[in-house]
């Protein structure tokens, strides 16, 4: 009698394990789930997490994420061997990887909402993800090489860790959403408490080649509330909650900031050509409005030779708005002049800045057309303070977003915006000095 291949029994054992599971009731499933967690408080150091930034770390992660794909049926075989998509050109994109040994072995991406929203929202109703406020990342190219897919989650647990951390404290993002094949979906309800945005599953999801999907969102805000009961009684190799929340990895690798900005570009001239010219043809295919939009994030002379040409001529389709490579969220004071200095002061969050102006979030009402003093904290050792004027209380349709007029800034300030209006990585921020003549 022939024997059946090794991998068509693994595929027929998995099966009947989901239709045994599909068969408890759901608290009961999700216990089973929870039970199968193994996330290892101090892991080997041979483990290394951090941010993909180099041209040998990108293209294993994204050459990882190519043989995952096509092995799921995600995609189809790419004659570069790599999956990349345009949100990977975006500086508001950030892959994260995990090397064994130098060697990358894990890849995961984080894409924060942008002018050129996300995959998912396509097929997807956010608006009560929306209503909630703060802003949203896609979690997605999530791939573990094989030789670490059977050993209790040593890389995916670390990666999924790093994942929660970077978007809680580093990445400004408050809901974070994923689309994923149904059989993997209450994976992500059972540990991490995801909840579906639809009942019904997308039959064609095209950002997996086809694939069906369903949709979930997790709230960070939220959570800790939520996991911290359900994971209480746990140890601490089965607590999952204590391990995202509490347990501080020397293996993680988070980013050096010397401002308060909430993204981590890593895309120089070099490395868009590489990977969307030289590679793929990712830069060849896109219409009219995404070159412009490209060309309105990556408005340095350092660029334009990469970036795909423009149909039309400057002047011509009217003027776009320039779109910022790098995001921030400065807390600032507010103080009103007034006779006497009885008007108080409001906290605010900068979230937009140039060098004449700046946009600010306040849960106070300010007042308008008032010269007020403004201190704002632009990083971890400089401060900036300088007379401001409310011109608007309003943005995009929003209260409370208000826009200030900048009246003589500080050398502060200005060294401030030269750095994030002419650095091209987030590496430059730490050498902003060099960019203010």
């Amino acid at each position: 009698m022939a024997s059946v291949p090794t991998k068509a029994l693994r595929k027929l054992f998995h099966q009947g394990l989901r239709r045994m599971l599909a068969a408890l009731p759901r608290e009961t499933r999700f216990a089973v789930y929870r039970s199968f967690v193994d996330c290892d408080p101090a892991p080997s150091q041979r483990l290394q997490l951090k941010i993909a930034e180099t041209r040998e770390e990108l293209e294993a992660s994204f050459t990882l994420l190519h043989d995952a794909y096509v092995n799921a049926g995600f995609m189809k075989p790419d004659p570069s061997g790599m999956r990349v998509t345009l949100y990977h050109a975006l500086p508001t994109t950030t892959t994260l990887c995990a090397k064994w040994d130098g060697e990358v072995v894990g890849t995961i991406s984080l894409i924060r909402e942008s002018v050129f929203g996300f995959p998912l929202q396509k097929v997807f109703d956010l608006s009560a993800v929306r209503g909630k406020g703060g802003n949203l990342a896609e979690v997605s190219a999530l791939a573990v090489h094989p030789q670490f897919r059977k050993t209790g989650g040593a890389i995916l647990f670390p990666l999924m860790k790093f994942m929660y951390e970077y978007s809680s404290e580093y990445f400004d993002t408050r809901h974070l959403l994923i689309a994923v094949n149904p059989n993997r979906i209450e994976m992500y309800e059972s540990l991490l408490f995801f909840e579906r945005l639809t009942a019904n599953v997308v039959d064609n999801y095209d950002f997996a080649n086809g694939a069906p999907a369903v949709g979930a969102a997790l709230d960070l805000y939220q959570a800790p509330a939520i996991m911290a009961p359900v994971y209480a009684s746990r140890q601490p190799n089965k607590n999952l909650f204590a391990y995202f929340s509490q347990v501080k990895l020397p293996n993680l690798q988070l980013p050096s900031r010397r401002y308060f900005t909430t993204n981590d570009p890593v895309l120089t001239p070099e490395l868009l050509d590489y990977f969307f010219n030289q590679r793929t043809q990712g830069f060849a295919n896109l219409d009219d409005r995404k070159r412009a939009l490209l060309h309105s994030i990556y408005d340095l002379a350092a660029y334009r030779a990469v970036l795909p040409e423009l149909a039309t001529t400057p002047g011509e389709g009217g003027q776009l708005r320039q779109h910022r490579r790098f995001s921030v969220k400065c807390p600032g004071l507010i103080r009103p002049d007034a006779p006497g200095g009885a008007a108080g002061e409001f906290p605010v969050q900068v979230i937009e800045v140039s060098e004449h102006g700046f946009q600010a979030y306040a849960r106070e009402g300010l007042p308008l057309n008032t010269w007020s003093s403004a201190t704002v904290q632009l990083g971890r050792r400089e401060t900036s303070v300088m007379k401001a004027l409310a011109v608007r209380d309003k943005a995009n349709g929003f209260n409370g977003f208000y826009g200030f007029k900048v009246g003589e800034p500080d050398l502060v300030w200005r060294k401030f915006v030269n750095a994030l209006e002419r650095g091209l990585t987030h590496g430059d921020l730490e050498n902003a000095t060099l960019f203010l003549a």
